[in-house]
C-alpha cells in the first residue's frame, strides 16, 4: 500500500511538473506580430470618403487666439468656491485648496499678464504638422547644433515621447542637451518630439480602437515620413509603452530603445513581477533593494495613486467633460500629479512640494497646452483604448524587443521593475541603472541626469 501511494505521489508530481513546464513554455513563448493595418484611417467618418492624405510637412503656428486668453482670465477672476482643507493636511487628500488659491492667483495676476513672453518661449523650438492616417500630427523638430556636427559627432535620429499628464513642454530643457552634445559622448541627436495623438496640438482619433499599438504605427509612420528609416526611441509613461510597441512591431526601424519607465506586461513578465514582489532577493541585489517595495508597496501604490487610471480607462469622457472648460479643476487635477509623482513624500507638505522641482511657470505652461487645445478628454481616452480586451488580444507585449535596450530607474518613480522581470521582453538589455533622485518626470525635473544616462546607453550600445 505504501509503495502504491509513493508511486501515485511520484506520478502526480510528474504530471504537475509536466503541466507546469507546458504552461511555462506557453507563458514564455514569444508572440507573433499582430496583423495591423499600417494605413488605417482614424479621422472623422464624414471625411473618409473623399480622404486623400496630405503628406506635406508644414511649419505649425502654436499661437493662441487672444480671445481665449481673455476668456481664461475672466474665468479665473470669478470668486473661488473651494472647500477648505482639513486641519493639518497637506496633499494627502489631493490638491490642497490653500495652495490652489495661490496657483490661481499667480496664473491670473502674473502668468497671464506675461502670456506673450510665455508664448514666445513655447515657440523657441520649431513646430511642425503633417497628416498621418487621417490625423493631424504636431511635432517639434530640433536639429543638431552646427558646433556638434563640426566636431564630427555621429548624428542619430531620435523619437522622443511624453506621457500623461505631460506634454512636449517636458522636453524644453532636455532637447537642447540632445542637440548640442557633450564632450563625454560621440553622439548628437536630431530630435522628433511629437504631441501624442489627442494631446496638445495633435488631433485625436474619431474612432474606437486607437490604443498604444495603433499610436505606435502612426508615430513610426511619422518618422518614415520625415525620412528616418532607422531611429532611436526614448520615452517615459505612455512614451515608454508606445516606444516599446514601436520597437516590438518595427524592429527593422528601431536602432535602440531607452526608457525611464521600463516594464514587461507579457504573461511571463506579469508572473515574474508577482514572484519578485514575493521573493525580492531572487531578483534584486542588496545595493538597490530599496527601490523595490514588495507586495505592500504595490498595494499602497494601487490604492493611493491608480484611481485616476481606473476612471480614465472606464469613463474618460465623464471626467474629461468635467475639466474641459474648467481651468481651475484642470489645474488641480493635472498639477497634483507633479507633486506626488515627483516624490510621494511631498504629499505631507502644505504646498505639495510643487516648487521644489518646478516653477509655477513650468507647471502652468503644461496646463495651458491642455487648456488652449481642449485636449484633456482626448488625452485621457488613450487609457480606455489601451486597457481593454481588444488591445490585450494583440499580444504586442509578448513580442521581444530585439534592439539594444537601456533602462534607468529614478528613485521616486511610481513602480520599478527589476532586470530579471524584464529579461524575456528585453533580451538585449545592455544598460540598466538606478538613479538616487528624481521621479516620474525626469526630462522636466532632472534633464541633465536623464541626458547623461541616455547618452551613456547610446555610447555603450554603439548605435
Amino acid at each position: 500500500m505504501a509503495n502504491l501511494f509513493v508511486r501515485f505521489l511520484i506520478g502526480g508530481l510528474a504530471m504537475l511538473a509536466a503541466i507546469g513546464y507546458k504552461n511555462y513554455r506557453e507563458l514564455s513563448a514569444p508572440g507573433k506580430r499582430p496583423e495591423l493595418d499600417n494605413n488605417a484611417y482614424w479621422g472623422p467618418e464624414l471625411s473618409k470618403q473623399n480622404y486623400k492624405e496630405n503628406k506635406a510637412i508644414l511649419p505649425y503656428d502654436i499661437s493662441v487666439n487672444p480671445e481665449v486668453i481673455a476668456d481664461l482670465k475672466s474665468q479665473l477672476s470669478r470668486p473661488l468656491k473651494l472647500q477648505a482643507p482639513l486641519e493639518g493636511v497637506g496633499f494627502e487628500y489631493g490638491f490642497n485648496a490653500n495652495e490652489l488659491q495661490k496657483v490661481v492667483k499667480y496664473w491670473r495676476d502674473t502668468y497671464l499678464t506675461k502670456w506673450g513672453e510665455r508664448e514666445k518661449y513655447l515657440k523657441k523650438l520649431d513646430h511642425y504638422q503633417t497628416e498621418i492616417q487621417g490625423l493631424k500630427i504636431h511635432f517639434i523638430h530640433a536639429k543638431p547644433s552646427k558646433e556638434a556636427i563640426k566636431k564630427g559627432k555621429k548624428v542619430l535620429p531620435l523619437l522622443l515621447m511624453h506621457g500623461w499628464p505631460g506634454t512636449v513642454r517636458e522636453f524644453y530643457d532636455f532637447i537642447p542637451l540632445l542637440t548640442a552634445g557633450s564632450d563625454k559622448s560621440d553622439y548628437v541627436f536630431e530630435v522628433i518630439a511629437p504631441s501624442l495623438p489627442g494631446y496638445g496640438w495633435s488631433q485625436g482619433s474619431s474612432k474606437t480602437g486607437f490604443g498604444v499599438a495603433q499610436v505606435a504605427v502612426v508615430l513610426r509612420n511619422l518618422m518614415v515620413r520625415l525620412g528616418f528609416e532607422k531611429f532611436v526611441v526614448q520615452g517615459g509613461d505612455w512614451g515608454s509603452l508606445i516606444g516599446s510597441n514601436v520597437a516590438s512591431l518595427f524592429p527593422e526601424n528601431v536602432l535602440g530603445y531607452h526608457s525611464n519607465m521600463c516594464g514587461n506586461n507579457s504573461p511571463m513578465g506579469s508572473l515574474k513581477l508577482m514572484l519578485s514582489l514575493a521573493f525580492p532577493r531572487w531578483f534584486v541585489d542588496e545595493q538597490n533593494a530599496h527601490f523595490y517595495k514588495g507586495f505592500g508597496g504595490l498595494f499602497g501604490f494601487i490604492m493611493e495613486e491608480m484611481g485616476y487610471a481606473h476612471i480614465q480607462a472606464s469613463k474618460p469622457d465623464t471626467i474629461g467633460n468635467a475639466l474641459i472648460d474648467n481651468p481651475i479643476g484642470l489645474a488641480s487635477y493635472i498639477a497634483e500629479k507633479f507633486s506626488t509623482w515627483t516624490n510621494p513624500a511631498f504629499k505631507t507638505l502644505p504646498d505639495g512640494g510643487l516648487t521644489k522641482r518646478f516653477t509655477y511657470d513650468q507647471l502652468l505652461d503644461n496646463i495651458m497646452i491642455y487648456y488652449v487645445t481642449n485636449s484633456i478628454t482626448t488625452s485621457m481616452r488613450l487609457y480606455s483604448e489601451s486597457m481593454n480586451k481588444a488591445q490585450f488580444a494583440l499580444s504586442v507585449d509578448s513580442l521581444p524587443i530585439t534592439a539594444k535596450t537601456g533602462c534607468t530607474r529614478f528613485a521616486h518613480e511610481l513602480l520599478h521593475v527589476p532586470d530579471g522581470v524584464l529579461a524575456n521582453k528585453f533580451p538585449n538589455l545592455v544598460h540598466s541603472t538606478h538613479q538616487q533622485d528624481g521621479g516620474h518626470f525626469p526630462a522636466f525635473e532632472l534633464p541633465q541626469q536623464l541626458y547623461e544616462d541616455f547618452t551613456a546607453f547610446v555610447q555603450k550600445a554603439e548605435l
